[in-house]
Formats: C-alpha cells, sequence, structure tokens
C-alpha cells in the first residue's frame, strides 16, 4: 500500500506501476520475469517477452521480498540500476529503462550486508531512502482502518454493499 501511494503521489503517476513479489516467483523465472527474453532463449520462450522494468517503463517497479534475491540477480539488478540499460535472457541488444524502484524485505538487510547474503554497493544503491514500518502488532490502531479498506474494496469487486465488522469482533 505504501508503495502504491508514493506511485500515485508522483510525478509518475500516470505511468505503470509493476509490483513483484521476489519471493513468490522460482529463482530460474525471476530473471526472465524481470529483464524479459527473447524468442529460443530457453525451452517454451516461443514469443519475445518484455520484462517487468520494460512494463514499468518511466512508472514505478516495486519488487517485494528484495532480501530474497539470489547474489547473481543481485549483481544483474544493480548493473541495471548503474546502467539504466538491461539484456533480455538470450538478447544480444540491450534496452535503456527508466523506472523507479521502490523495495521493501521483512529481513534486516543491514545485517545480511554484515554477513555478505546480501550486495553492499546494491544496498547502497536501494536505500537512497527508507521507511521503517513496524508490524502490524505494534500497529493496532492500523487494523480498523485496513480492515474498512479491504471490506471497500472487495466490496467494490463483488458489486456488494461493504460487509460491516461488530464491534467486539473488532476489539479481539
Amino acid at each position: 500500500m505504501i508503495a502504491r501511494a508514493l506511485h500515485w503521489n508522483s510525478p509518475r503517476a500516470n505511468k505503470p506501476f509493476v509490483a513483484v513479489n521476489c519471493a513468490a516467483i522460482p529463482e530460474t523465472l525471476l530473471e526472465s520475469e524481470l529483464f524479459g527474453y527473447k524468442r529460443g532463449a530457453f525451452t517454451d520462450a516461443r514469443t519475445d517477452r518484455a520484462g517487468m522494468f520494460v512494463e514499468a517503463e518511466s512508472g514505478t517497479l516495486f519488487l517485494d521480498e528484495i532480501g530474497d534475491l539470489s547474489p547473481q540477480l543481485q549483481a544483474k539488478l544493480l548493473r541495471v540500476i548503474q546502467e539504466h540499460r538491461l539484456k533480455p535472457v538470450g538478447g544480444n541488444d540491450e534496452i535503456e529503462v527508466d523506472v523507479r524502484l521502490v523495495v521493501a524485505t521483512h529481513q534486516n538487510l543491514d545485517k545480511m550486508v554484515a554477513s555478505g547474503r546480501f550486495r553492499e554497493d546494491l544496498y547502497y544503491r536501494l536505500n537512497v531512502i527508507s521507511i521503517l514500518l513496524p508490524p502490524l502488532r505494534e500497529r493496532v490502531d492500523d487494523i480498523p482502518l485496513l480492515i474498512d479498506h479491504f471490506l471497500r474494496k472487495y466490496a467494490r469487486e463483488s458489486g456488494q454493499p461493504p460487509a460491516r465488522i461488530a464491534p467486539d469482533t473488532l476489539r479481539a
């Protein structure tokens, strides 16, 4: 929600917002999802596919669970951030990209850097502005607001009036 709020309240608001959960995509597929691929790059690559960086062109790319990236993908991501260019899997030509990156993780990246599990140079490229969000158990006043948000969201999607939560249920 914070990544979306940053996007919608920025000069890039009329451009794409693309979100990817890095932990939910198998390592072998994540590179091609992020950077795209060319036809024939691997089995079942029957057509070219633009990656999420290209899909987010001029907009915002939200990488959730960035702490789960392998060292190899960390290096490739660092290069894209530095050069503003990427090479699709199986491709020869580089593509210029302009995206704002917003990243999140539940892991302590400072500790990961100290232990060598996260690249220090990538960490400093990503850690321009930090927003530390305590866990929900430490922000219990946010729970009614979040419940209301999701009840309204799913009511709109289903065409139904928003459900109501009994006060006793909310207190529990």
